[in-house]
Protein backbone atom coordinates (compact mmCIF):
# COMPACT_ATOMS: atom_id res chain seq x y z
CA UNK A 1 0.00 0.00 0.00
CA UNK A 2 1.72 3.40 -1.27
CA UNK A 3 2.01 6.12 1.41
CA UNK A 4 -0.78 8.72 2.34
CA UNK A 5 0.49 12.06 1.15
CA UNK A 6 -0.10 15.66 2.50
CA UNK A 7 0.90 18.63 1.46
CA UNK A 8 2.14 22.10 3.14
CA UNK A 9 2.17 25.20 0.47
CA UNK A 10 3.64 28.06 1.86
CA UNK A 11 4.77 31.53 0.16
CA UNK A 12 3.43 33.30 -2.91
CA UNK A 13 0.86 31.96 -5.06
CA UNK A 14 3.79 30.70 -7.53
CA UNK A 15 4.49 27.74 -4.95
CA UNK A 16 1.11 26.79 -4.65
CA UNK A 17 1.29 26.30 -8.48
CA UNK A 18 4.66 24.41 -8.01
CA UNK A 19 2.93 22.41 -4.95
CA UNK A 20 0.10 21.53 -7.45
CA UNK A 21 2.21 20.21 -10.25
CA UNK A 22 3.79 17.85 -7.47
CA UNK A 23 0.51 16.70 -6.19
CA UNK A 24 -1.04 15.69 -9.59
CA UNK A 25 2.28 13.41 -10.52
CA UNK A 26 2.26 11.70 -7.49
CA UNK A 27 -1.39 11.35 -8.01
CA UNK A 28 -1.22 10.01 -11.17
CA UNK A 29 1.70 7.18 -9.88
CA UNK A 30 -0.99 5.84 -7.44
CA UNK A 31 -0.39 7.87 -4.31
CA UNK A 32 -3.53 8.92 -2.31
CA UNK A 33 -3.53 12.64 -1.42
CA UNK A 34 -5.03 13.41 1.92
CA UNK A 35 -5.01 16.66 4.59
CA UNK A 36 -2.00 16.44 6.53
CA UNK A 37 -3.93 15.10 9.70
CA UNK A 38 -4.49 11.60 7.73
CA UNK A 39 -1.19 11.35 5.72
CA UNK A 40 1.75 9.03 6.36
CA UNK A 41 3.82 11.89 4.52
CA UNK A 42 3.89 15.33 4.36
CA UNK A 43 6.04 17.51 1.88
CA UNK A 44 6.53 21.20 2.68
CA UNK A 45 6.67 23.97 0.18
CA UNK A 46 9.04 26.21 1.67
CA UNK A 47 9.33 30.26 0.52
CA UNK A 48 12.58 31.93 1.84
CA UNK A 49 12.13 35.15 -0.24
CA UNK A 50 12.38 37.61 3.18
CA UNK A 51 12.98 36.86 6.68
CA UNK A 52 9.02 36.51 7.17
CA UNK A 53 9.28 33.95 5.16
CA UNK A 54 11.91 31.71 5.71
CA UNK A 55 9.79 32.14 9.53
CA UNK A 56 6.84 30.66 8.60
CA UNK A 57 8.65 27.85 6.76
CA UNK A 58 10.86 27.15 9.71
CA UNK A 59 8.10 27.35 12.16
CA UNK A 60 6.37 25.13 10.09
CA UNK A 61 8.46 22.43 9.46
CA UNK A 62 9.23 22.57 13.16
CA UNK A 63 5.39 21.59 13.76
CA UNK A 64 5.60 19.11 12.13
CA UNK A 65 8.84 17.83 13.20
CA UNK A 66 6.98 17.33 16.70
CA UNK A 67 4.08 15.39 14.92
CA UNK A 68 6.80 13.24 13.60
CA UNK A 69 8.36 12.39 16.85
CA UNK A 70 4.63 11.72 18.28
CA UNK A 71 4.77 9.14 16.20
CA UNK A 72 1.49 10.88 13.90
CA UNK A 73 3.56 11.27 10.91
CA UNK A 74 6.25 8.57 9.24
CA UNK A 75 8.07 11.60 6.69
CA UNK A 76 8.94 15.13 6.66
CA UNK A 77 9.70 15.97 2.90
CA UNK A 78 10.88 19.89 2.61
CA UNK A 79 11.55 21.41 -0.99
CA UNK A 80 11.02 24.28 -2.68
CA UNK A 81 12.93 27.60 -1.92
CA UNK A 82 14.04 27.12 1.46
CA UNK A 83 15.33 24.02 0.62
CA UNK A 84 16.75 24.98 -2.34
CA UNK A 85 19.01 27.93 -0.66
CA UNK A 86 19.91 26.08 2.94
CA UNK A 87 19.82 22.66 2.10
CA UNK A 88 23.25 21.60 3.45
CA UNK A 89 22.53 23.80 6.66
CA UNK A 90 19.11 22.83 7.03
CA UNK A 91 20.27 19.10 6.78
CA UNK A 92 22.28 19.42 10.01
CA UNK A 93 20.25 21.39 11.96
CA UNK A 94 16.98 19.10 11.27
CA UNK A 95 17.90 15.88 11.23
CA UNK A 96 14.23 15.17 11.44
CA UNK A 97 13.50 15.85 7.72
CA UNK A 98 13.64 12.75 5.64
CA UNK A 99 14.59 14.53 2.33
CA UNK A 100 15.62 18.18 1.01
CA UNK A 101 14.66 18.70 -2.33
CA UNK A 102 15.18 22.21 -4.39
CA UNK A 103 13.20 23.66 -7.11
CA UNK A 104 11.72 21.57 -9.73
CA UNK A 105 11.28 22.43 -13.52
CA UNK A 106 8.47 23.98 -14.90
CA UNK A 107 5.42 21.56 -15.83
CA UNK A 108 4.20 20.77 -19.43
CA UNK A 109 1.11 18.46 -18.65
CA UNK A 110 -2.01 20.46 -18.01
CA UNK A 111 -3.65 18.53 -15.45
CA UNK A 112 -3.80 19.81 -12.23
CA UNK A 113 -4.04 18.73 -8.54
CA UNK A 114 -5.82 21.63 -7.24
CA UNK A 115 -5.57 22.75 -3.64
CA UNK A 116 -7.14 25.80 -3.34
CA UNK A 117 -11.20 26.77 -4.55
CA UNK A 118 -11.58 25.19 -7.61
CA UNK A 119 -13.44 27.69 -9.04
CA UNK A 120 -9.81 29.93 -9.74
CA UNK A 121 -6.38 29.13 -10.40
CA UNK A 122 -3.12 30.31 -11.27
CA UNK A 123 -1.23 29.55 -14.50
CA UNK A 124 2.76 29.85 -13.89
CA UNK A 125 4.02 31.07 -18.08
CA UNK A 126 7.52 31.37 -16.32
CA UNK A 127 10.13 31.02 -14.16
CA UNK A 128 13.36 32.72 -12.31
CA UNK A 129 13.58 36.85 -13.28
CA UNK A 130 15.17 38.64 -16.08
CA UNK A 131 16.10 41.57 -13.42
CA UNK A 132 18.71 41.52 -10.69
CA UNK A 133 17.29 43.48 -7.80
CA UNK A 134 19.51 44.23 -5.50
CA UNK A 135 17.97 43.21 -2.72
CA UNK A 136 16.24 40.43 -4.00
CA UNK A 137 17.72 36.71 -4.01
CA UNK A 138 15.11 34.95 -6.19
CA UNK A 139 17.62 34.87 -9.66
CA UNK A 140 20.06 32.60 -7.38
CA UNK A 141 17.65 30.37 -6.07
CA UNK A 142 15.19 30.17 -9.59
CA UNK A 143 17.57 30.47 -11.86
CA UNK A 144 17.54 32.52 -15.32
CA UNK A 145 14.79 33.61 -16.43
CA UNK A 146 12.73 30.84 -18.48
CA UNK A 147 9.33 31.17 -20.95
CA UNK A 148 7.16 27.79 -20.87
CA UNK A 149 6.43 26.98 -24.00
CA UNK A 150 2.99 28.20 -26.22
CA UNK A 151 1.79 25.25 -26.98
CA UNK A 152 2.05 23.92 -22.88
CA UNK A 153 0.42 27.38 -21.77
CA UNK A 154 -2.39 26.83 -24.25
CA UNK A 155 -2.82 23.21 -23.22
CA UNK A 156 -3.22 24.48 -19.67
CA UNK A 157 -5.38 26.71 -20.67
CA UNK A 158 -7.74 24.61 -22.44
CA UNK A 159 -7.91 22.34 -19.27
CA UNK A 160 -8.96 25.18 -17.45
CA UNK A 161 -11.22 25.95 -19.79
CA UNK A 162 -12.67 22.35 -19.91
CA UNK A 163 -13.09 22.67 -16.02
CA UNK A 164 -15.10 25.89 -16.13
CA UNK A 165 -13.00 27.67 -13.77
CA UNK A 166 -14.59 31.44 -12.93
CA UNK A 167 -10.99 32.78 -13.13
CA UNK A 168 -7.91 32.28 -14.60
CA UNK A 169 -4.95 34.13 -12.77
CA UNK A 170 -1.51 34.71 -15.22
CA UNK A 171 1.51 34.63 -12.82
CA UNK A 172 5.48 34.53 -12.75
CA UNK A 173 8.08 36.23 -10.99
CA UNK A 174 7.68 38.82 -14.37
CA UNK A 175 5.62 37.96 -16.66
CA UNK A 176 5.92 40.97 -18.76
CA UNK A 177 9.25 39.35 -19.66
CA UNK A 178 7.71 36.55 -21.38
CA UNK A 179 9.49 35.52 -24.44
CA UNK A 180 12.22 37.24 -23.96
CA UNK A 181 14.34 34.04 -23.79
CA UNK A 182 12.36 32.27 -26.71
CA UNK A 183 12.88 34.65 -29.31
CA UNK A 184 9.28 35.70 -29.11
CA UNK A 185 8.98 39.24 -30.53
CA UNK A 186 5.11 39.27 -29.81
CA UNK A 187 5.84 38.25 -25.98
CA UNK A 188 2.89 38.52 -23.26
CA UNK A 189 0.15 40.76 -25.56
CA UNK A 190 0.94 37.44 -28.28
CA UNK A 191 0.56 34.51 -25.83
CA UNK A 192 -2.63 36.67 -23.93
CA UNK A 193 -4.32 36.94 -27.48
CA UNK A 194 -4.09 33.16 -28.08
CA UNK A 195 -4.87 32.71 -24.01
CA UNK A 196 -8.14 34.34 -24.79
CA UNK A 197 -9.20 32.58 -28.12
CA UNK A 198 -8.46 28.96 -25.58
CA UNK A 199 -10.73 30.49 -22.78
CA UNK A 200 -14.45 30.89 -24.27
CA UNK A 201 -15.57 29.41 -20.52
CA UNK A 202 -13.60 31.84 -18.44
CA UNK A 203 -15.08 34.57 -17.32
CA UNK A 204 -11.93 36.61 -15.47
CA UNK A 205 -7.99 36.57 -17.06
CA UNK A 206 -5.53 38.57 -14.26
CA UNK A 207 -2.22 39.43 -15.13
CA UNK A 208 -0.28 39.49 -12.36
CA UNK A 209 3.60 40.69 -11.48
CA UNK A 210 4.24 42.76 -14.38
CA UNK A 211 7.86 45.28 -14.36
CA UNK A 212 6.78 49.05 -14.85
CA UNK A 213 9.36 49.04 -17.46
CA UNK A 214 7.80 46.51 -19.98
CA UNK A 215 4.27 47.60 -20.75
CA UNK A 216 3.76 48.46 -23.94
CA UNK A 217 1.08 50.08 -25.07
CA UNK A 218 -0.77 47.47 -27.02
CA UNK A 219 -0.85 45.43 -23.99
CA UNK A 220 -2.46 48.02 -22.11
CA UNK A 221 -4.71 48.47 -25.29
CA UNK A 222 -5.61 44.04 -25.47
CA UNK A 223 -6.30 44.70 -21.54
CA UNK A 224 -8.61 47.55 -22.09
CA UNK A 225 -10.51 45.94 -25.29
CA UNK A 226 -10.72 42.67 -24.26
CA UNK A 227 -13.74 41.97 -21.99
CA UNK A 228 -12.31 38.70 -20.01
CA UNK A 229 -9.21 40.19 -18.89
CA UNK A 230 -9.58 42.17 -15.55
CA UNK A 231 -8.47 45.68 -15.49
CA UNK A 232 -5.99 45.61 -12.85
CA UNK A 233 -2.35 45.99 -13.31
CA UNK A 234 -0.08 44.85 -10.67
CA UNK A 235 3.24 46.73 -11.52
CA UNK A 236 5.50 46.51 -8.03
CA UNK A 237 7.38 50.15 -8.22
CA UNK A 238 9.89 49.46 -4.67
CA UNK A 239 11.07 52.92 -4.12
CA UNK A 240 10.27 56.39 -6.28
CA UNK A 241 13.32 58.32 -4.76
CA UNK A 242 16.26 58.43 -7.72
CA UNK A 243 18.88 57.56 -5.40
CA UNK A 244 17.07 54.26 -3.69
CA UNK A 245 15.80 53.19 -7.34
CA UNK A 246 19.78 52.89 -8.69
CA UNK A 247 20.92 51.47 -5.33
CA UNK A 248 17.71 48.64 -5.40
CA UNK A 249 18.95 48.49 -9.21
CA UNK A 250 15.68 48.80 -11.00
CA UNK A 251 16.73 50.15 -14.01
CA UNK A 252 14.03 52.73 -13.84
CA UNK A 253 14.02 56.33 -13.21
CA UNK A 254 11.21 58.48 -11.04
CA UNK A 255 10.52 59.86 -13.80
CA UNK A 256 9.52 56.48 -16.08
CA UNK A 257 7.64 55.25 -13.34
CA UNK A 258 5.50 58.37 -13.38
CA UNK A 259 4.98 58.53 -17.30
CA UNK A 260 4.11 54.48 -17.02
CA UNK A 261 0.99 54.86 -14.27
CA UNK A 262 -0.21 58.18 -16.38
CA UNK A 263 -0.30 55.79 -19.47
CA UNK A 264 -1.84 53.44 -17.85
CA UNK A 265 -4.46 55.15 -16.59
CA UNK A 266 -5.12 57.16 -19.77
CA UNK A 267 -5.38 53.87 -21.93
CA UNK A 268 -7.35 52.25 -19.13
CA UNK A 269 -9.55 55.02 -17.48
CA UNK A 270 -11.27 52.52 -15.05
CA UNK A 271 -8.17 50.46 -14.11
CA UNK A 272 -6.81 49.41 -10.27
CA UNK A 273 -3.24 50.22 -10.35
CA UNK A 274 -1.51 47.63 -7.82
CA UNK A 275 1.87 48.04 -6.70
CA UNK A 276 4.71 46.87 -3.46
CA UNK A 277 6.94 49.11 -1.68
CA UNK A 278 9.94 48.37 0.48
CA UNK A 279 10.32 50.46 3.58
CA UNK A 280 13.54 50.67 5.17
CA UNK A 281 16.36 49.81 2.64
CA UNK A 282 20.13 50.82 3.62
CA UNK A 283 20.58 54.20 3.65
CA UNK A 284 17.70 55.25 2.72
CA UNK A 285 17.22 58.70 4.76
CA UNK A 286 14.13 60.44 6.69
CA UNK A 287 13.72 62.87 3.26
CA UNK A 288 13.78 60.08 0.46
CA UNK A 289 11.48 57.88 2.81
CA UNK A 290 9.21 60.91 2.79
CA UNK A 291 9.39 61.44 -0.54
CA UNK A 292 7.85 57.87 -1.31
CA UNK A 293 5.08 58.48 1.14
CA UNK A 294 3.64 61.56 -0.48
CA UNK A 295 4.04 59.88 -3.60
CA UNK A 296 1.44 57.28 -2.70
CA UNK A 297 -0.71 59.67 -1.43
CA UNK A 298 -0.52 61.71 -4.33
CA UNK A 299 -0.84 58.84 -6.96
CA UNK A 300 -3.36 57.35 -4.62
CA UNK A 301 -2.89 53.60 -5.72
CA UNK A 302 -6.16 51.40 -5.85
CA UNK A 303 -4.26 48.65 -3.78
CA UNK A 304 -0.54 48.26 -2.41
CA UNK A 305 1.30 46.04 -0.26
CA UNK A 306 4.32 47.29 1.28
CA UNK A 307 7.50 45.47 3.01
CA UNK A 308 10.19 46.34 5.73
CA UNK A 309 13.64 45.98 3.61
CA UNK A 310 15.12 42.01 4.67
CA UNK A 311 18.67 41.49 4.35
CA UNK A 312 19.33 38.60 2.30
CA UNK A 313 22.94 36.74 2.60
CA UNK A 314 23.96 37.00 -1.38
CA UNK A 315 22.32 39.84 -2.34
CA UNK A 316 24.31 43.37 -3.10
CA UNK A 317 22.20 44.99 -0.80
CA UNK A 318 23.17 42.75 1.88
CA UNK A 319 26.72 44.58 1.93
CA UNK A 320 25.79 48.33 1.34
CA UNK A 321 26.31 50.54 4.11
CA UNK A 322 23.99 52.05 6.53
CA UNK A 323 21.64 48.96 7.40
CA UNK A 324 18.98 50.95 9.18
CA UNK A 325 17.45 49.56 12.70
CA UNK A 326 14.60 47.42 12.67
CA UNK A 327 12.78 49.87 14.59
CA UNK A 328 13.35 52.40 12.05
CA UNK A 329 12.11 49.59 9.24
CA UNK A 330 8.95 48.73 11.05
CA UNK A 331 7.95 52.47 11.92
CA UNK A 332 8.36 53.14 8.20
CA UNK A 333 6.28 49.93 7.27
CA UNK A 334 3.62 51.21 9.37
CA UNK A 335 3.56 54.60 8.25
CA UNK A 336 3.17 52.90 4.63
CA UNK A 337 0.36 51.35 5.75
CA UNK A 338 -1.89 54.09 7.70
CA UNK A 339 -1.11 56.60 4.59
CA UNK A 340 -2.59 53.51 2.36
CA UNK A 341 -5.27 53.22 5.02
CA UNK A 342 -6.36 56.38 3.96
CA UNK A 343 -5.84 56.33 0.45
CA UNK A 344 -7.60 53.26 0.29
CA UNK A 345 -10.77 54.39 2.12
CA UNK A 346 -11.16 57.14 -0.60
CA UNK A 347 -10.46 55.44 -3.21
CA UNK A 348 -13.41 52.64 -1.96
CA UNK A 349 -15.91 55.68 -0.88
CA UNK A 350 -16.03 56.64 -4.50
CA UNK A 351 -17.31 53.02 -5.32
CA UNK A 352 -20.88 53.88 -2.84
CA UNK A 353 -23.63 53.34 -4.84
CA UNK A 354 -21.95 51.73 -7.59
CA UNK A 355 -22.91 48.42 -9.13
CA UNK A 356 -20.08 45.94 -9.28
CA UNK A 357 -19.89 42.51 -11.07
CA UNK A 358 -18.34 40.29 -7.62
CA UNK A 359 -16.87 36.40 -8.17
CA UNK A 360 -18.40 34.97 -5.14
CA UNK A 361 -15.18 33.02 -3.20
CA UNK A 362 -17.05 31.94 0.13
CA UNK A 363 -20.53 31.30 1.39
CA UNK A 364 -21.60 30.48 5.38
CA UNK A 365 -25.11 30.05 6.47
CA UNK A 366 -26.17 32.65 4.05
CA UNK A 367 -23.66 35.17 3.97
CA UNK A 368 -21.44 35.73 1.20
CA UNK A 369 -17.59 36.64 0.34
CA UNK A 370 -16.95 37.59 -3.01
CA UNK A 371 -13.99 39.99 -5.17
CA UNK A 372 -14.75 42.75 -7.95
CA UNK A 373 -12.36 42.61 -10.72
CA UNK A 374 -10.05 45.07 -9.42
CA UNK A 375 -9.17 42.40 -6.19
CA UNK A 376 -6.69 39.57 -7.06
CA UNK A 377 -7.34 36.68 -4.81
CA UNK A 378 -6.07 36.16 -1.53
CA UNK A 379 -4.20 39.43 -1.48
CA UNK A 380 -6.73 42.08 -1.66
CA UNK A 381 -9.96 43.27 -0.27
CA UNK A 382 -13.72 41.68 -0.72
CA UNK A 383 -16.77 42.44 -1.10
CA UNK A 384 -19.39 41.25 1.78
CA UNK A 385 -23.19 40.49 0.77
CA UNK A 386 -25.19 39.54 3.46
CA UNK A 387 -28.40 37.07 2.97
CA UNK A 388 -29.28 37.64 -1.14
CA UNK A 389 -32.84 36.92 -1.60
CA UNK A 390 -31.76 34.04 -4.14
CA UNK A 391 -29.12 31.49 -3.46
CA UNK A 392 -25.64 31.73 -4.99
CA UNK A 393 -23.22 29.47 -5.93
CA UNK A 394 -19.30 29.96 -4.95
CA UNK A 395 -17.75 30.35 -8.02
CA UNK A 396 -20.87 32.52 -9.50
CA UNK A 397 -20.44 36.57 -10.34
CA UNK A 398 -23.32 38.39 -9.46
CA UNK A 399 -24.02 41.98 -10.27
CA UNK A 400 -23.99 43.90 -6.09
CA UNK A 401 -24.75 47.33 -5.15
CA UNK A 402 -22.12 48.95 -2.88
CA UNK A 403 -24.33 50.04 0.14
CA UNK A 404 -21.12 50.78 2.66
CA UNK A 405 -17.81 50.97 2.45
CA UNK A 406 -14.52 50.06 4.62
CA UNK A 407 -11.28 50.77 4.43
CA UNK A 408 -10.08 47.86 2.66
CA UNK A 409 -13.51 46.10 1.73
CA UNK A 410 -16.68 46.66 0.80
CA UNK A 411 -20.03 45.62 1.47
CA UNK A 412 -22.83 45.06 -1.22
CA UNK A 413 -26.40 43.84 -1.53
CA UNK A 414 -27.07 41.31 -4.98
CA UNK A 415 -29.81 43.43 -6.92
CA UNK A 416 -32.66 41.09 -7.85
Amino acid sequence: MKARIGVLSLGCPRNLVDSEVLLNRLNLKGYDIVDIDKADVVLVNTCAFIDDAKKESIDAILDLAALKKEGKLKKIIVYGCLAQRYKDKLSKELPEIDAFVGRIALDKTPERFAITSKHYAYLKICEGCLNLCSYCIIPKIKGKFSSLSADAILNKTAEFNKNRISELNIIGQDISGYGFDLGDKEGLKGLLSKIVKKADNIHWIRLLYLNPSRISDDLLKLIRDESKICKYIDLPIQHINERILKLMNRNTSKKEIINTINRVRKIIPQVALRTAVIAGFPSETDSEFKELLNFIKQTEFERLGAFSYSREEGTVAYSLKNQLSEKTKRERLDLIMSTQQEVSTQVNSRLLGKVLEVLIDEEDNGKYLGRSEYDAPEVDGSIFINKPKKKIKVGDFVKAKIVDTLEYDLVGEVES
